[in-house]
């Protein structure tokens, strides 16, 4: 089907966020908890193999992750079918993809540009994020270093060569490259269409209160910025919890996140924007244990499960009018 690529646009989807989008699920091993353990052992995912037992390669969807390396330069990770043999790791990609292709036919790119232990807070905070005062400091806005200062005191000269959405700089550069040499990474292709996002994020966010209790805004400017980035405002948002955070006794920061998250779901009654174009998947009944920061200890079924539940909702976002389409 590659062949007749050059018929069609290619539909493409952004995975962002940080550490878990990456992916650490363990794919190799005779061992419970890996992605082969589940397939072959456990029957789990029967759509990853064929009769003999052969992990199958997508024939529509393409697999390609990019990232910088310590030079500072954009490093190509993957970029070939889907194929969930293909790394010693997976995120939520390959269940995502999975569903994708189940239902459309059409040519998909998931382009992943993303790197782990960033927060949303001051990493990969988006273009247009203002100052803005919290308890006894002052956080930065877009573009400026430090982090944060002593409230009412003039802002430091920078630091170091990092700055409030540095990260965010770079994940999208990175991706805008990919899409400038289309055929380089979906063969024969010619053009494309961004169709949606997909966002899973938020550890890191977890251990300062000021990042926690701004989540939810910075979360709204980052949808809005990435559809304007890429000149998609009709662009579907798709973001996933943290798998740990229970929402019958969560508290804290966590408490935060999760109700920022949930928040932003174009089915809650505080962002009636969203409905038809933003939905969140809650991770928690998916996961199979562990915590964000410690990578749902590299259980590939956590990663299968969450990415199973972002590919359908952006599925069932795509079959839906969106109120930025009416």
């Amino acid at each position: 089907k590659s062949e007749e690529v050059g018929l069609a646009k290619v539909q493409v989807y952004i995975l962002m966020g940080q550490s878990n989008m990456l992916g650490e699920g363990k794919v190799h091993g005779d061992k419970d908890g890996t992605l082969e353990y589940a397939v072959m052992t456990k029957g789990l995912y029967p759509y990853l193999i064929d009769k003999e037992k052969n992990w199958v390669t997508s024939e529509t969807v393409r697999n390609v992750r990019v990232m910088d390396a310590r030079d500072q330069k954009m490093h190509v990770y993957n970029n070939e079918f889907l194929n969930a043999s293909r790394s010693d790791t997976i995120g939520p990609e390959v269940g995502i993809g999975k569903m994708m292709e189940k239902a459309s036919d059409a040519p998909i790119l998931l382009l992943k540009s993303c790197i782990g232990n960033r927060s949303l807070g001051w990493d990969l905070l988006p273009p247009g994020s203002p100052r803005y005062d919290f308890n006894d400091r002052t956080y930065a806005a877009y573009g400026e270093c430090p982090a944060y200062w002593d409230k009412g005191t003039p802002k430091p000269d920078p630091t170091a060569d990092w700055y409030a959405g540095k990260q965010y700089d770079t994940d999208i550069a990175n991706a805008k490259s990919v899409l400038n040499e289309l055929d380089k990474y979906y063969p024969n292709a010619s053009s494309y269409e961004i169709k949606g996002f997909f966002w899973w994020q938020g550890d890191k966010d977890r251990y300062d209160d000021s990042y926690a209790t701004f989540y939810e805004r910075n979360l709204i400017r980052l949808i809005g910025q990435l559809r304007t980035e890429f000149a998609a405002p009709n662009a579907k948002f798709v973001l996933a919890t943290l798998g740990q955070t229970d929402e019958g006794n969560a508290s804290g920061n966590e408490k935060l996140l999760l109700d920022a998250m949930l928040a932003v779901d174009g089915n809650s009654d505080k962002h009636p924007e969203y409905r038809g174009n933003v939905a969140t998947v809650y991770s928690h009944p998916l996961s199979k244990g562990g915590a964000s920061n410690g990578h749902y200890n590299g259980n590939a079924e956590t990663y299968q499960n969450v990415g199973e539940a972002m590919g359908n909702a952006m599925t069932e976002l795509g079959n839906t009018v969106s109120k930025l389409e009416v």
